[in-house]
């Protein structure tokens, strides 16, 4: 994919953060999901792109816009055909109570390299690049916790691991505690504190925990743009779950996930910041404008870029207006 490509996927997650940003703090979760659904697909709408939505809001019938099999872009046969996943307000509830780390998120990828990821759970491990290779969700936390410190030359006493506040997790959060790491606990927002691993300023090192598949196949598409590593393994509770993962193309519901299969070839993600958070700054609104700050990052030559843009309405409405 090109490199200008990226530059406008970054467009696209602006576009859905201005929109959802009016609604921070006031309590509005669905009003402001749907603010960044609608901003995000009209922004779609300018892209040269053959897209196809692979993880989206959910299945058409449960979703009018950017559902699951929705093309986007106005690419002709000579415009790159390409997968997308999208999360166009990542902390819902976040943006909602005016919490941190609330992201307007987009991963592309070449056709048919993204897994097409059911709305269901996933287990998760990530880590960044100085822990490459070393992970394993098939070993227990502690175990995986004195790899990491290995790899890192540290001691697992040094070590923090982000997890999601919830009740499934008391066992997890309290075995990482007995091994000796720190815990940061969040209520949302897994993509975020995924990307956190690689950050070297952070403080991250590991995400464990369940938490959503689509969001995994995003933070997967992340990491592997910078040279992480994630492991995964869908949750099916029943046999309703287990039937969406086939028609999904999931044959093997009990299959580990590595990055690559996860994401694989020529990987573009984007995310922009909605609330302010530790890896972006949530959008400021100024007379006539806005600031937004994102990032973009791509696989094929590992590039992080850090985008700060100033949007004037008078010249170009933003697509919530």
């Amino acid at each position: 994919m090109d490199r200008n490509l990226a530059l406008e996927v970054v467009r696209v997650t602006e576009a859905a953060a201005l929109s959802a940003a009016r609604l921070m703090g006031r309590g509005e979760s669905m009003a402001a999901d749907q603010a960044a659904v609608s901003a995000m697909r009209h922004a779609f709408e300018s892209v040269r792109i053959r897209g196809t939505v692979v993880i989206g809001e959910g299945e058409r019938d449960e979703a009018p816009m950017l559902f699951i099999g929705e093309k986007v872009g106005i690419g002709n046969e000579l415009d790159p055909e390409v997968d997308i996943a999208v999360d166009p307000l990542e902390g819902t509830n976040l943006c909602a109570l005016g919490r941190p780390n609330a992201l307007a998120v987009i991963a592309m990828a070449e056709r048919g390299k993204l897994l097409h990821a059911p709305d269901i759970y996933m287990d998760k491990i990530a880590v960044g690049p100085m822990a490459r290779g070393v992970i394993d969700l098939d070993k227990s936390p502690t175990k995986n916790l004195m790899a990491i410190a290995h790899a890192k030359g540290v001691y697992v006493e040094d070590l923090t691991a982000v997890i999601l506040e919830r009740p499934r997790h008391q066992d997890l959060i309290e075995e990482v505690r007995l091994a000796g790491a720190r815990v940061q606990l969040i209520s949302d927002g897994d993509v975020s504190a995924a990307i956190s691993t690689c950050l070297e300023n952070s403080g991250i090192d590991v995400l464990f925990g369940i938490g959503g598949a689509p969001e995994g196949v995003l933070a997967a598409a992340a990491l592997r743009s910078v040279g992480g590593d994630f492991q995964a393994r869908l949750v099916v509770n029943n046999d309703h779950e287990k039937e969406r993962c086939h028609k999904m193309g999931i044959k093997d519901v009990n299959k580990k996930w590595h990055l690559e299969e996860l994401a694989a070839g020529d990987v573009v993600f984007a995310a922009t910041g909605v609330t302010n958070g530790d890896i972006l700054k949530g959008v400021r609104y100024f007379k006539g404008g806005a600031q937004t700050h994102s990032l973009v990052m791509r696989s094929r030559s590992g590039t992080i870029r850090m985008i700060e843009t100033q949007h004037h309405f008078d010249r170009k409405p933003y697509f919530g207006q």
